[in-house]
């Protein structure tokens, strides 16, 4: 599990490669996503960034699964067309009890999240 209170933007803000996240200043900067719940409230940039996610994907760096708060299409897009699992808009703030570093089990066809 990995939170950002950030949004994310995948071209330019996540190493495509390696998984790790290069935009400078934020808040998961140098952090590696591959394998890991990503929890952010939206992502942001280009929708080039969708096709980005599918690189994440084929390259094995990808999150396991995505929580947003409030997906927009490039997100959902980028989820749908690389098998990410997403829940998007889930009934309970996610920032209220999940924590980095837990495991969790994301549902994206249900919508759920469990601890």
């Amino acid at each position: 599990m990995l939170l950002s209170k950030d949004a994310i933007s995948f071209l330019g803000g996540v190493d495509p490669k390696t998984g790790v996240v290069v935009e400078k200043g934020h808040c998961l900067e140098g952090k590696c996503i591959a394998g890991r719940v990503l929890v952010f409230p939206r992502g942001k940039g280009s929708t080039v960034g969708s096709y980005v996610m599918l690189q994440l994907k084929k390259g094995g760096v990808a999150p396991s699964a995505i929580i947003n708060l409030e997906a927009e299409p490039i997100i959902a897009v980028g989820a749908i067309i690389s098998g990410i699992p997403m829940v998007d808009k889930p009934e309970k703030d996610p920032f209220t009890f999940l924590k980095d570093g837990i495991n969790a089990k994301v549902d994206g066809k249900k919508g759920e999240v469990s601890v």
